[in-house]
């Protein structure tokens, strides 16, 4: 940070307010008690897989730092259910997280800082002032120059205090399983354990690791993974996982040519590996470890990628993924139908020649349906196959049932059968139009033909009826249920059954489909959050960035900033939508439009230094994508605001 940037107004760190602190011990903190520290604010919510890659982001600093720094997490909910203490809980256990968290349920510390979007991070200084505002992820590397900055500032002033920080670790849970994410029938033959009735395959999310299991839930038939975080190949007991999440049994002539069975989604370690079942062996197919968001190489914020159905990169190690979190066998592509929860898109893996394709979605996240380069999703995280070959997508942050309709020639359409947008969701049956979900991750295909949803934070298995166009519900009760799977098990006439991964409760449970599915009213709601005022006509946006020291904006290509902008209802939005560089833009917005929501994304390009003789930036350089997606909920009146502004980087 330069020290003309330094010197411009103070702005005094509000203080840390909200229901309960925890990983403090029982104690509370507050803005004195942590002077003499670098204090970093982290907005996060647990449903936010970019919050959930901030927490890796910040792991290097955090441990590097320990004396000086102190990350604060500030859970302010988007959903109903993540404002529930014991479930808030639960995910600090999950995601290992080693600082203070802030319970903020009412958002009242969120409005004092005027974040707009999660992720947002606040530094403040040892004198507590906040002197960087940042929006989205990617900003670890000019955190790491900005905190020696500060360090040798404060440490020059006496102002610097070094010692442990107030964390204090939380007990944590035991047992066979530990957060499992999804599960997998193994058919007799394919298993370990699966000579007789078949098993489960079960990614031991928690424990970084997959676990085979009897019909019974309770046997350990064998596992596969350290059990140690990260990433590596081997046999059984030496490779790694990180947060392993979605599975898929390849079929046997698939699986033969290949030379392994199974395909995970190794969500934290943006790779997709492979199990031989037959050796316990396990390898990476493809991803090289970095997470999509950030490019290497020149930086162009007005690429797309590749086209649509074409292959992103010769060789599959090479290509960048961002959290894939579930996968399918898709009859009709012959490939590996991939949730890319990280970059809201729908990828595809072909095992035989190990291409990687965009499928579906342009990165833009929200609900839009049409031709698959044009559709927008929302951290898909479950994905599964009906009878004619059509992929039914549970789309978590819109709580929507998705689907996409894949034609003869390999065509994708996606059309939307549950869910109004990214802020609505509640607990109610009836006609799909009208009902509402919250949070799904697990999708199943029953053998009627109808959907059984695993309705995350309703702790429900829901239904939808594609003949009737209505919604159910099967069963309620559930600890974050994160996965659905048809028993294939039963003895023909049998009572149909699902199996549901329980994932607040460490455990797999068997659930009765019954004949007569329940009915469930509770309502329907929106996100607890702010709308902000603003007043019909023009409107006019200016998003702040500041490219980290040691960086400059890559303009050998033009501008390297970009806007685009839309809104629901679209008639919101008279004029300033669509795609172009610049971070400025003037939007109108109609009068008939009492509220609704503007989505806007922004992107800026900067690539390392130091600059050559001539003051450009020399080829070699590593070069960094920041992005940020907003959903502004604004309501309309005559006395709102007629500017908004907007932090990607902004520094104080």
């Amino acid at each position: 940070m330069t020290e003309t940037v330094r010197t411009h107004l103070r702005v005094r760190a509000s203080e840390l307010v909200g229901r309960n602190w925890l990983n403090t011990g029982g104690k509370s903190l507050d803005l004195e008690a942590l002077r003499g520290k670098i204090v970093l604010l982290d907005f996060w919510t647990f449903c936010c897989i970019n919050c959930l890659h901030v927490l890796d982001e910040l792991r290097p600093l955090e441990q590097q730092y320990s004396d000086v720094l102190v990350t604060v997490g500030v859970h302010s909910p988007k959903f109903e259910h993540e404002a529930d203490p014991v479930a808030l809980a639960a995910a600090v256990e999950r995601y290992e997280i080693r600082h203070p968290v802030l319970d903020d349920p009412e958002l009242d510390t969120w409005k004092a800082y005027t974040a707009r979007a999660w992720p947002t991070l606040v530094v403040i200084d040892p004198e507590g002032y906040i002197v960087a505002h940042l929006s989205g992820e990617g900003h670890a590397d000019g955190l790491a120059v900005l905190i020696p900055e500060l360090i040798a500032e404060h440490e020059a002033r006496g102002t610097l205090h070094r010692g442990d920080g107030p964390y204090v670790a939380p007990e944590p849970t035991s047992g066979t399983l530990r957060f499992p994410g999804k599960a997998l029938f193994l058919p007799a033959g394919r298993g370990v354990g699966s000579a007789g009735g078949g098993s489960w395959l079960v990614t031991d999310t928690g424990h970084h690791r997959l676990v085979e299991l009897s019909t019974d839930f309770k046997t350990v038939l064998g596992t596969y993974g350290s059990g140690e975080k990260g990433h590596a190949d081997g046999d059984a007991a030496t490779a790694r996982f990180n947060e392993p999440q979605g599975l898929v049994l390849l079929p046997e002539d698939v699986a033969a040519d290949a030379g392994y069975d199974v395909v995970i989604a190794d969500s934290v370690n943006h790779r997709l590996r492979g199990l031989s079942l037959a050796d316990g062996t396990v390898r990476t197919l493809a991803g090289n470890g970095v997470q999509r968001l950030l490019e290497t190489g020149p930086a162009r914020v007005d690429e797309e990628g590749a086209a649509y159905g074409t292959r992103l990169e010769p060789d599959p190690l090479a290509v960048s993924l961002s959290s894939p979190w579930d996968v399918v066998w898709s009859t009709k592509l012959n490939a590996v139908v991939v949730a890319m929860a990280g970059v809201h898109q729908i990828f595809s893996f072909e095992p035989t020649s190990g291409a990687v394709k965009i499928i579906a979605g342009n990165g833009l996240e929200g609900l839009l349906d049409g031709p698959a380069a044009e559709a927008w999703f929302a951290q898909s995280s479950g994905l599964a196959e009906d009878a004619g070959g059509n992929i039914w997508v549970a789309d978590s942050e819109t709580s929507a049932l998705r689907k996409l309709v894949i034609g003869d020639a390999g065509s994708v359409t996606v059309e939307s059968a549950v869910g109004k947008g990214l802020f609505d969701f509640g607990f109610r049956d009836g006609p799909a139009a009208e009902a509402r979900l919250q949070h799904p991750l697990g999708v199943t295909v029953l053998p009627d033909g109808s959907v059984a949803i695993a309705d995350t934070y309703n702790g429900a298995v829901r239904r939808y009826d594609p003949a009737t166009g209505m919604v159910s519900t099967l069963a309620r009760g559930l600890s974050e249920p994160s996965d659905v799977i048809v028993d294939h098990t039963q003895v023909a006439g049998a009572e149909p059954l699902l199996v549901v991964v329980e994932a607040n409760k460490h455990q797999l449970v068997y659930v009765p489909i019954p004949k007569e599915a329940q009915q469930v009213d509770e309502g329907a709601a929106q996100t607890h959050r702010p709308k902000s005022p603003v007043a019909p006509g023009l409107l006019e946006l200016a998003v702040r960035f500041t490219a980290p020291t040691g960086q400059k904006l890559d303009d050998r290509w033009g501008d390297p900033t970009q806007l685009k902008i839309s809104s629901t209802p679209p008639e919101l939005l008279v004029s300033g939508g669509g795609t172009s560089v610049g971070l400025l833009r003037t939007l109108e917005l109609s009068s008939d439009v009492p509220e609704g929501v503007l989505h806007i994304t922004a992107r800026a390009a900067a690539c390392d230094g130091p600059e050559d003789a001539d003051g450009e930036i020399p080829d070699h350089a590593a070069c960094h994508l920041y992005q940020q997606d907003w959903g502004i909920p604004v309501l309309l009146q005559a006395d709102g605001d007629t500017e908004l502004v907007l932090d990607l980087r902004g520094m104080d």
